[in-house]
């Protein structure tokens, strides 16, 4: 485990990270099987996708930003600290990535 605060927020954040990824999941699945996502109509699960994908892209850059704080300047050595940088690493990539090359 963490010896530093910075590494416990990073591993925290990265977590909050993934509980968000599967409360969207499951906000996709219930919508798709009710048809929420034939209509061209506004409805409830078009609004919850965005409201709470954004708060998991920033939580998953935050991980990785106190992360490389934590192992730059504290000399952290946690691999959970590792794991939560290099998942928050792929967060910020993906994106730039849809930042710098829309579609």
């Amino acid at each position: 485990m963490s010896h530093t605060t910075l590494g416990r927020w990073s591993v925290k954040l990265i977590i909050v990270f993934f509980a968000l990824i599967i409360l969207v999941q499951i906000i996709a699945a219930v919508g798709r099987s009710q048809g929420a996502f034939d209509s061209s109509s506004l409805n409830v699960f078009q609004l919850l996708m965005p409201i709470i994908i954004i708060p998991a892209g920033v939580c998953g850059v935050a991980a990785f930003v106190t992360g490389i704080i934590s192992i730059i300047k504290s000399k952290e050595r946690s691999v959970f600290v590792f794991f939560s940088t290099a998942i928050g690493l792929f967060v910020l990539l993906f994106v730039l990535g849809e930042f710098l090359f829309p579609h």
